[in-house]
């Protein structure tokens, strides 16, 4: 049955393209063409964000002729919705649009003038609600500390740091950061060589003679300072 009804879109379609000049098929388009609207809105893949939201939002392209709809239609009402990084948009003729959400990660709370802020990892920050249940995050804190935690965060990825061991984050306008472990062990991290410093630090931590020191300073290249 499946197989009848694809072949008579497809005739339907050559039977268009070979009647009518292009003119002709983009006024038949615009005309109101029962058979072409949207009807159907589908949304996949969303975890955060809410999928009535995003239907809301694409209220307009609703009954709008579905070859006329271009991704940029879809994507312009839904820029301003929290942690949608991108999407993608498939037709499925003839009347159902099914868009794929592509989200941004949440990674920790920012404190911001004594307000809490969801840091994503895209570096938007999305006022904290109490009706968000994401589960626990580190805390961030320092001014400013939005504007470099990113690169920071990729930094301690790429070397492997055990990121799920960190409680918090504290970023000193100098440009340098401190974290403070679930252990209650505080890293002090240097202005500059960073990387390097994460990589001993992460050496570090894997080595018995050092679990007992509540305090790594690493601030100081080539030397390590221990509390």
């Amino acid at each position: 049955m499946k197989k009848l009804y694809r072949v008579i879109l497809l005739l339907i379609a050559l039977f268009f393209l070979s009647t009518y000049t292009p003119n002709d098929f983009n006024s038949i388009l615009k005309k109101d063409n029962k058979f072409f609207k949207i009807k159907n809105i589908i949304i996949v893949n969303n975890f955060l964000v809410e999928k009535k939201k995003i239907i809301q939002k694409l209220d307009k392209i609703y009954n709008k002729n579905i070859f006329l709809i271009k991704k940029k239609d879809i994507e312009k009402p839904l820029k301003e919705i929290d942690f949608l990084e991108r999407i993608e948009v498939k037709k499925k003729y003839p009347d159902k649009i099914i868009v794929k959400i592509f989200e941004t990660k949440p990674i920790a709370i920012l404190y911001k003038n004594q307000v809490k802020y969801l840091l994503d990892s895209s570096s938007n920050l999305i006022l904290l609600n109490k009706n968000m249940n994401l589960g626990k995050f580190p805390s961030v804190f320092g001014k400013e500390a939005e504007n470099n935690f990113i690169f920071f965060y990729k930094q301690l990825q790429n070397n492997k740091f055990p990121i799920k061991k960190i409680k918090n984050y504290y970023f000193f306008q100098i440009g340098r950061w401190d974290i403070l472990l679930l252990s209650n062990k505080t890293i002090k991290f240097p202005q500059n060589n960073t990387e390097k410093a994460i990589k001993k630090s992460t050496e570090l931590l894997d080595r018995e003679d050092f679990e007992n020191y509540k305090i790594i300073d690493l601030r100081v290249e080539g030397t390590i300072i221990v509390e």
